[in-house]
Formats: structure tokens, sequence, C-alpha cells
């Protein structure tokens, strides 16, 4: 039974690093209309994001970019042997944005960027036949950066700076597959932990070899999470000295890696109304192989969980059409690369390869604003996998079946050139 509280345990806290298996990427109307590629792309202050060192060319001196998307995430899961079934509720999830950039001088600007890269809901139907894995999970991570741009000639500059992370999940699950109350209810616990902080850090370059072609880099550091005295409620537990614990709530402490991100691209702009951009970027997951927990009640013992995640890359397609003088049309596409290896799909983190299609627009609605929409139509491909490191009384018990995943994110947001 304990063995089974801590593998909950672990794969809650790998869900709340993840935002369910993968990072939502909605850091930008402009550039997530265009397959979320922005590394080498100056048209905004969504720059403070994608490539910091980009902010020094931009044309006026205050900058401010901020929207938000709503994801709406769906997961079928069925066992194909006994038929069982189960598809996640479609809850609202709503991760933001909001740049800021001043031109100091002609080779010198500074910014500030908050947003949300790790967010996620998902619910599942109440006692399903993975609700020893999770029932549900909801999570926020917010990062603050300010940040610096230096022009160094007129072909190439740098940028960065430090980053400030703060976040929370909340997280609920059956005790293990039977265990129940006196009544028939179902033992279960929740575990929240909240203002869970850290530091990181971003560096960026941009080379403008000639007038219509950039290319860009950016780099965001592994950032580590410690959640202290976090708070584990049991309830439903029934009243026995067999019982592993009691109704109440108990202390964790534990580490969360944040991977390291590098982000490689190129814009090229091309009879005179048309900008194509491509980014590369490489997430180094592998720093997710393990996650210790360090519980505070005497009696119940550290855990070391293997996830043995792969480091894994996104190949991002975007074209901007300048249509009319007020009026700017965007599409895109994308590859990402799933983190997961065979034997460790937990329905948690329910996520395979995907390919996201992107589209959008932004409006001029006078000189110095303008509004920007965009829409991605996210799909996973089906997968037929299990997590085979559950153990209930000593034994490992496998749980599987086959995971169809989709996702519809709607943004709209806002630029002001001043």
């Amino acid at each position: 039974m304990r063995k089974s509280l801590l593998f909950m345990l672990i794969a809650l806290l790998s869900a709340s690093v993840y935002a369910g298996g993968y990072r939502v990427s909605t850091q930008g109307q402009r550039a997530l209309a265009m397959g979320h590629a922005g590394v080498a792309v100056v048209n905004s202050a969504e720059l403070a994001f994608f490539n910091p060192a980009g902010l020094v060319y931009l044309e006026n001196k205050l900058n401010v970019s901020a929207g938000v998307t709503g994801v709406i995430s769906n997961v079928r899961w069925q066992n194909g042997e006994t038929g069982q079934f189960a598809e996640t509720e479609n809850n609202l999830s709503t991760p933001f944005y909001l740049y800021a950039s001043y031109q100091v001088t002609d080779w010198f600007t500074v910014g500030l960027s908050a947003y949300t890269p790790y967010g996620s809901s998902v619910e599942y139907p109440t006692d399903w036949a993975g609700s020893h894995l999770v029932n549900d999970i909801d999570l926020q991570a917010i990062y603050i950066q300010p940040l610096v741009s230096f022009k160094l000639s007129e072909y190439f500059s740098v940028g960065g700076g430090p980053i400030f992370v703060t976040g929370g999940v909340n997280f609920n699950r059956n005790i293990n597959r039977t265990l129940t109350d006196e009544n028939g209810n179902r033992s279960n616990v929740e575990i929240d932990a909240s203002n869970v902080t850290n530091m990181g850090w971003s560096a960026s370059f941009m080379f403008n070899p000639t007038e219509n072609l950039r290319i860009g880099m950016n780099y965001r550091s592994e950032i580590i999470l410690e959640a202290e005295n976090g708070d584990a409620t049991f309830s439903n537990v029934p009243n026995s000295p067999l019982a592993p614990v009691e109704n109440g709530t108990v202390a964790f402490d534990a580490s969360l890696p944040l991977p390291a991100e590098f982000t490689v691209g190129l814009s090229y702009k091309f009879c005179e109304k048309w900008l194509f951009a491509f980014d590369y970027n490489r997430t180094i997951w592998e720093v997710y192989n393990s996650l210790d927990i360090d519980f505070a009640p005497e009696g119940v013992p550290d855990s070391f969980n293997p996830r043995n995640y792969k480091n894994a890359s996104t190949y991002r397609f975007g074209l901007q059409y300048q249509a009319l003088d007020k009026l700017t049309l965007r599409v895109g596409y994308y590859f990402d690369e799933t983190p997961v290896r065979s034997g460790y799909f937990a329905p948690e983190t329910p996520r395979n390869d995907s390919h996201g299609y992107t589209g959008g627009l932004s409006y001029q609605i006078t000189p110095a604003i303008a509004v920007d929409a965009s829409f991605v139509y996210l799909r996973f491909e089906e997968v037929q996998e299990s997590y085979d490191y559950y153990q209930e009384n000593g034994q490992n018990v496998p749980f599987g079946g086959t995971y169809k995943s989709n996702a519809f994110l709607p943004g709209l947001g806002v630029t002001v050139n001043l």
C-alpha cells in the first residue's frame, strides 16, 4: 500500500512539471499562427519570449504584446481486451502572456515578460479504470523575466536575462484499486503544492546577414523547483490497524525539474509581402530520469522512481502574407516528438508524437494598435502503450490501453507600438 502511495506522488509531480506530459506552446498569437516559429521573426514584443536579442531591432520606442489562449484538450482511453473506456472532461485552461520592451538608445533596449509555458487541466470520470493513477490535475506555472537587448553592430545583437518561476498544482486520485472505507467509498488522496519558486536564465543572439534574412538562437536554462511542505490529504481511509495511513494531512518535499530548451531558426522575406520562418527546438528532457520524494512522517520511506525520459525535438514552419495595409495573414505547422519512452506511458501524461496545424491574422485597428488572433488544432498520434511501474502488494501492476488525444487552441491578443 505504501509503495502504491509513493508511486501516486511521483506520478503527480511528473504531471505537474510537464503539464500533462507536454508543454503547451502558446507564447504569442503571431508566432502561434505561424507554427509557433518566432526565434528569427521581428514583428512585435513577442520577441521577449522567442528571442530577446531581437528586441533592439523593433522600430518603435515602446512595444507591448498581450494575449490569452484557450486550451481545450481531449483524451480517450480504451482497453482493447476488457472493453473498458474513459474520456476526459473538456475543461478549459487559459495560458497567458504579457511582453513589453522600451528602446533606451539605438543600441540598447530593456524588456519584461510574463508567461505560462506549463499549465494543464485534466479530469477523468469518477472511479474510472485508472483512478488509482489519476482522477484530475490542475497546474499552473508562471515565468517572469526582466530582459536586456544589445545591438553590437548593424548585423548582430545579443540578449537575455534572469527568470523567476512560481507555480502550484492540485492533484487527486484513489489510493489504490480496491481500498474503501466502511461505507464503500473509495479511499482517496488529494495533493496540493503552491508557491513553489526558483530562478533560471536565458541567453540569445540574432544575426542579420542580409536585408531579408535573419538567423536567431535562444537558450532557456534548466530550472529545478523545490516543493517543500506540500500537503497530502487522505480521506475515506478505513478505521483499521491494517490501513497504511490515517485520514488527515501529511507533508512531503520533492525536487521538480523543468528542462532546458535550445531553439535555433531563420526567417526570410521574399516577394515584398511574404515571410517564411523555421524554428528547430531541442528540449533536454533527459534531466527527468527519476524523481526523489522525501516524506516528513516517520515510518513512510523515501521513494525513488524511474521515468527515463529522452530528449526530444520540435520542428516548426510558418508563413506570413501581408494581404492588405491593415491585414496580415499567417499559417503554420509543427511536429513535436514525445519524450516518453515505451513502458512509461501514464494517463496523467497521455502524450505521443503530435502534429500542430495553425493559422491566424493581425488587423491594424489604428496605427498604434493591432488585434492578433490564432487557432491551433493539435493531433496526437494514436498509441497503444502502458505504464509498467505501478506497484501494489509488492507486485508490478501494468496499466495500459489505446490512447487517442487532441486539443483545440483558439487565441486572442493585442499588440501596441508607440
